[in-house]
């Protein structure tokens, strides 16, 4: 109950970021595959994003 009101950290909102992204790109594979190509791309971008803080806070 106390962590209703938590904020979520950018590795958090980044990781729901990039899921939402590779659901999107799984639902345009059957329709359109390029625009499917360019959510996994933006996925990709995201996922590096998440690594760089990653290490960053490891340092």
């Amino acid at each position: 109950m106390f962590g209703l009101f938590k904020k979520k950290s950018e590795v958090e909102k980044l990781e729901l970021k990039y899921k939402k992204l590779l659901e999107e790109a799984h639902q345009l594979s059957t329709t359109n595959r390029s625009k499917s190509d360019e959510k996994m791309y933006e996925a990709n971008e995201v996922l590096k994003q998440i690594d760089q803080i990653k290490k960053s806070e490891e340092a």
